[in-house]
């Protein structure tokens, strides 16, 4: 079944989306969703040269995901303050080196993504001589704050969520 069938809950999702976005249940969206459905996860197997990820802990990144959304409210209305009310040359604009621990190539995606979303950080590279993150920050003020930040409150959650556990521990 895997084989003409590689992500079921995708194509479930897919089917779903296509019937709620042409408002109507009639026989030829059906076959037309579960076409689109049963294709759409084939021609993009090759595009996850990792696999498919492997979610460990899904009430861990519900609470990721939904701290991610403070944080990105908070950095919104905290990034507007300085570009409205304060001079551009009180604005500390640097980049940090943060160590990761995190291998997991999907986590990694995810990280990138809650960074990049969240208003003044930037993901600027992944050093991989010493897997270091090089972020940019728009207004630094205590970098050790960030990188205790990044460390505990992102990667610590996606390493339960996406890392393999060691050998000889159970998942």
């Amino acid at each position: 079944m895997r084989r003409w069938l590689p992500s079921p809950l995708l194509s479930l999702g897919l089917l779903l989306t296509w019937l709620l976005l042409n408002q109507s249940l009639e026989a030829a969206h059906w076959l037309l969703g579960a076409a689109l459905a049963i294709v759409a996860p084939l021609l993009a197997r090759p595009l996850q040269p990792h696999g498919q990820a492997r979610i460990r802990r899904p009430l861990a990144l519900l609470r990721l995901l939904g701290f991610s959304a403070i944080e990105i409210l908070r950095s919104c209305i905290n990034v507007s303050q300085i570009i409205l009310l304060r001079r551009s040359a009180d604005v500390n604009s640097q980049f940090i080196r943060v160590p990761l621990d995190l291998r997991s190539p999907h986590g990694l995606a995810l990280l990138s993504c809650l960074i990049n979303s969240t208003p003044g950080t930037v993901w600027v590279d992944l050093l991989p001589d010493s897997h270091e993150l090089l972020l940019h920050v728009f207004d630094l003020h205590d970098e050790a704050w960030w990188v205790e930040t990044i460390k505990i409150r992102y990667e610590g959650p996606l390493i339960e969520v996406f890392d393999t556990p060691p050998q000889g521990e159970s998942p």
